[in-house]
C-alpha cells in the first residue's frame, strides 16, 4: 500500500491517516491490532533513532511482512530521512513510502535534494513525503532550528519538487509529553489556500484532543504520532515490573504494555475520525 493513495482521499475528507512512530515488532503489531479492530488504514512509520536501534535489513522484513499480512492497508514509511543515500536505501528495503526531512537546509538545497528523491521514488513507484518550514523539538539537547512554514515557499516547495505530501510547521513541537500545543489555523488556512498538495502534521501528540478532531476536518491528511505510544508502552511496563519484581520472562512483561499501545492507537484512530464508531 503506498501513502498517496491514502492521503489523496483524507485530505479531502474529514479524517486524517495517522502515521506511528514504531520501533520493533511489538508495538508494531499493536498498532495494527487497532487498525484492523476498527478496519481503518494505517502508516507504520520508522524514525533515526528507531532504525539506529534496529537497521534496515531487520526492521524493513518485519514491518513489510506485517504490513503483507494485515487485513486492512498498510504503509510502511521513512520518517525524517536526512539524506538522498539513507532515504535510497530504505527504498531498497522495501519501504512503501519516504520522507526527506531537509527543513535545515537552505530552501534552494532543500528543493533540489527533495527533486532528486522523488525521481527516484517515482521510477521505483514509492510515495514521497517532504518538509518546508521546520518543526522543533521540544528536547533542548537536539539542535534545530523551529520555523514555521511559509506559505508562499510551501507553494514554491510543492510545485517545484512534485512531493506527494508537505509536512508543515503550524505550531506543533516533536516530542511534547503533554497537549500544549497552540495550533496557528490562520497560518494553515493560507497554506490551504496557495497548495493543492495533501498536508501532514509532526509533533501530534502535543496537541489536544480537540484540536486533532478539528485538524481532521482540513486539509491535513497524515497525522504524526510517536510519543504518545512511547509513553503508553513505558509506563506499563514500568508499572509490571513493580507488581510482579520476580517476573523475568519479557513475554510476560511485555504483554499488558503491547496492550496499551493499542488502546492508545484506538483511541487516536477515532479522533481522527476513524473506524466504525469514530
Amino acid at each position: 500500500m503506498y501513502l498517496r493513495e491514502l492521503i489523496q482521499d483524507a485530505s479531502g475528507g474529514h479524517y486524517a491517516i495517522p502515521a506511528f512512530n514504531v520501533f520493533g515488532y511489538e508495538d508494531a503489531v499493536a498498532v495494527i491490532r487497532a487498525a484492523e479492530e476498527l478496519d481503518a488504514p494505517v502508516i507504520l512509520a520508522t524514525n533515526p533513532g528507531a532504525v539506529q536501534h534496529m537497521p534496515f535489513p531487520y526492521i524493513a522484513p518485519i514491518l513489510t511482512r506485517l504490513a503483507e499480512d494485515a487485513t486492512v492497508p498498510v504503509v510502511v514509511h521513512l520518517d525524517h530521512g536526512k539524506s538522498y543515500e539513507y532515504v535510497a536505501m530504505a527504498m531498497a528495503y522495501g519501504y512503501t513510502s519516504v520522507m526527506f526531512d531537509g527543513s535545515q537546509l537552505p530552501l534552494e538545497e532543500n528543493i533540489r535534494v527533495t527533486r532528486e528523491i522523488v525521481r527516484l521514488a517515482a521510477m521505483r513507484g514509492i510515495s514521497t513525503e517532504a518538509e518546508i518550514g521546520s518543526v522543533g523539538y521540544s528536547d533542548p539537547s537536539i539542535q534545530m532550528k523551529h520555523e514555521y512554514s511559509d506559505p508562499e515557499e510551501v507553494f514554491r516547495f510543492a510545485e517545484e519538487t512534485g512531493v506527494d505530501a508537505v509536512a508543515v510547521s503550524i505550531g506543533t513541537v516533536h516530542r511534547m509529553e503533554v497537549q500544549g500545543a497552540k495550533i496557528d489555523y490562520d497560518l494553515l488556512s493560507r497554506i490551504e489556500a496557495k497548495v493543492a498538495a495533501p498536508l501532514v502534521l509532526h509533533g501530534s501528540t502535543g496537541v489536544a484532543d480537540e484540536d486533532l478532531r478539528k485538524l481532521a476536518a482540513t486539509r491535513i491528511a497524515k497525522v504524526n504520532i510517536g510519543t504518545a505510544l512511547r509513553m503508553a508502552f513505558g509506563k506499563k511496563l514500568r508499572h509490571e515490573m513493580e507488581i510482579r519484581p520476580d517476573e523475568y520472562d519479557r513475554i510476560r512483561l511485555f504483554s499488558e504494555p503491547m496492550e496499551a499501545v493499542k488502546q492508545e492507537a484506538l483511541h487516536k484512530f477515532r479522533i481522527l475520525g476513524l473506524g466504525r464508531d469514530a
